[in-house]
């Protein structure tokens, strides 16, 4: 089973239960108290782990790109969290028992991230091609998921390679979809599997975009170590993709099923559990006699049929049973035993 232990001891691994993110991004408003209540959801929720966004006006968009998008520079204001908002949060996950994280725009907030001691450092699918970057965080040393929306597998294998050249193995790869929300028909889950086969040494995981809880579900059928999930308090008010993102009802729904989903995928091995013998007892087919069987009968297939329970001599003996003769009595309707069977 591929794995990879997080810097708090947490280890997480592929066709296991997954680690469950709650992606907050700034359905907080960058406001903290707002944060805190999201972080008690989460954790009510059944969720492992909450991520932030690490950014400020500086460290995502150009100069030039504000000036045609005046509005963009005030949300990204807004919305953004300070060092010392980000530790607060960081301590508050600790003293509530969840995971915390985040996603680093500048080799600045990969820094800050790491002293703060997060179990991983979270890579947006934006950074994907921006080899230098995702070699500075690998050298911070902390274990990082990389998600891969937007990408081509040349591309993915180019920021792997990247990674690997620092010396970190403590990698994990999101499936991803970069579109908001994401609709079923574009997902292809089965890319999963593909990640798995070409990336053999590494966990591979999901970042979802879909509404409901039916494609993270199925992730977790394909042995997806990691699923992670836009949240917010509220998907009516305003905010980055806060439309799109679950509310508490069905994050917890997903939470319960994808855990569900994780512990009926088994082993694989065939197993026969004691609960199912005993239901065997019960519903299988027995050799029952059609009519009154006398001591000394010689017994003809007619003389008999298959019904529950299957306590008797089961409906396969049949041909071992045909042309014998009777031991003991048997009424008709009551099963064949061994005992009643002779030479």
């Amino acid at each position: 089973m591929v794995r990879i232990t997080l810097g708090n001891g947490r280890v997480i691994s592929d066709h296991a239960d997954p680690y469950i993110i709650a992606e907050l991004n700034s359905s907080h408003d960058g406001k903290v108290e707002t944060a805190k209540e999201m972080i008690d959801a989460a954790k009510a929720c059944g969720c492992d782990c909450v991520k932030l966004q690490s950014y400020t006006t500086e460290s995502l968009f150009a100069e030039e790109y504000y000036q045609s998008n005046r509005v963009l520079k005030r949300f990204v204001q807004k919305f953004s969290l300070e060092e010392s908002q980000l530790a607060e949060l960081a301590a508050y996950c600790r003293s509530v028992g969840i995971d915390c994280s985040s996603t680093p725009y500048s080799e600045a907030e990969a820094k800050y991230l790491a002293e703060l001691d997060t179990p991983f450092i979270k890579i947006s699918s934006m950074e994907i091609n921006n080899l230098p970057f995702l070699q500075y965080i690998a050298g911070l040393g902390k274990p990082m998921i990389l998600s891969t929306g937007m990408s081509t597998m040349e591309e993915i294998e180019e920021a792997v390679h990247a990674i690997e050249e620092t010396g970190n193995r403590a990698l994990c790869i999101l499936h991803c979809v970069s579109v908001y929300p994401a609709p079923p028909e574009i997902i292809n889950l089965n890319n999963i599997r593909t990640l798995q086969e070409r990336f053999p040494d590494y966990p591979i995981g999901y970042s979802d975009h879909t509404f409901g809880v039916a494609v993270p579900c199925a992730a977790t059928a394909l042995g997806a170590a990691v699923i992670e999930k836009h949240f917010t308090l509220d998907h009516n008010k305003m905010g980055m993709e806060n439309d799109m993102a679950t509310e508490p009802d069905v994050m917890a729904e997903m939470v319960a099923a994808c855990r569900n989903v994780a512990t009926a995928m088994g082993s694989g091995e065939r197993i026969l559990t004691d609960a199912e013998k005993e239901y065997a007892q019960k519903m299988r087919r027995s050799l029952v006699a059609t009519r009154d069987l006398a001591v000394g009968d010689v017994i003809a297939a007619s003389d008999l049929t298959a019904k529950r329970p299957g306590t008797g001599l089961p409906p396969g003996r049949l041909k071992d049973v045909i042309g014998k003769t009777v031991a003991s009595p048997v009424k008709a309707g009551y099963l064949i035993k061994e005992e009643h069977i002779g030479a």
